[in-house]
């Protein structure tokens, strides 16, 4: 039977050699080319990829040598030396250390995968290995889209990763959503996905949160899963939108780009 943990494990596994090829095929052009990060170009996302996995692969290791994690000066240290290196010299190492977690977590063992916890430095407590590496996969599927994007405008998230997403969309609203841009509105809206199929319950008010269903809701929002991630993630702009996307009564597409302006 298949745990949690392989299952993130091996979406990270099928992102990233999805990835990679496209990235060993950029020029220094395409590089320096927009991504679907508002503020950063192409390398500049690798740079944060390739840095993010180096940092987690230190936090792995310190949790199977039962270490404290390395810390905020550690990381800081990390992204100060991708921040220096040439755009040319971020997508290169980007895949060395990428290659190199994946690898790490691609070697535990079925009772480390069960039992392990991680203490990933920004958490209350310490989390098995299905959720460092289900983090870790959120991270990297809507950053490879960012780079995905930039070259192929109907560019989707990778779909071994959206089921596993959609359990972690609740939990990032607390940060993600701004409910001021509701200016006071409140509505129920009935979320319909598709592939996977699934139907929330958005409650946007002060703050902004999925709960029950809602039986007579003031509006009705249809869109793949995928979209719908993305959404929440403020990468569902007018140009990126597929057209299977359809709104009904109070789900108003702007003013949910609005509440989730993304990062």
């Amino acid at each position: 039977m298949t745990s949690n943990a392989d299952a993130a494990i091996a979406a990270l596994r099928s992102g990233y050699d999805h990835l990679a090829p496209l990235v060993a095929g950029l020029d220094e052009d395409g590089l320096a080319g927009p991504s679907g990060s508002a503020e950063w170009d192409v390398s500049q996302v690798l740079s944060h990829l390739g840095s993010g996995a180096e940092i987690h692969l230190a936090t792995l290791e310190a949790a199977l040598a039962g270490e404290p994690n390395k810390g905020i000066e550690f990381n800081r240290g990390v992204w100060a030396r991708w921040d220096a290196m040439s755009r040319t010299e971020r997508a290169t190492a980007y895949v060395t250390a990428n290659e190199k977690m994946l690898r790490r977590y691609e070697e535990l063992d079925p009772a480390t995968r069960k039992e392990l916890r991680v203490d990933l430095g920004f958490l209350p407590a310490p989390v098995d290995v299905a959720t460092s590496a289900g983090l870790r996969l959120s991270e990297f599927t809507f950053h490879s889209w960012d780079v995905r994007v930039g070259t192929d405008p109907a560019a989707v998230l990778h779909p071994e990763a959206v089921p596993l997403l959609l359990g972690f969309t609740g939990g990032m609203f607390a940060w993600l959503a701004k409910p001021a841009a509701l200016e006071g509105r409140e509505a129920k809206v009935r979320v319909e996905l598709t592939e996977p199929h699934r139907v929330l319950g958005l409650h946007l008010a002060d703050p902004v949160v999925l709960g029950d269903v809602p039986e007579q809701p003031d509006g009705v929002l249809h869109l793949p899963a995928e979209a719908w991630l993305r959404l929440v993630v403020g990468r569902l702009s007018p140009e990126h939108t597929p057209a299977g996307v359809a709104v009904e009564g109070a789900a108003d597409l702007d003013l949910l780009r609005r509440v989730f302006k993304g990062f």
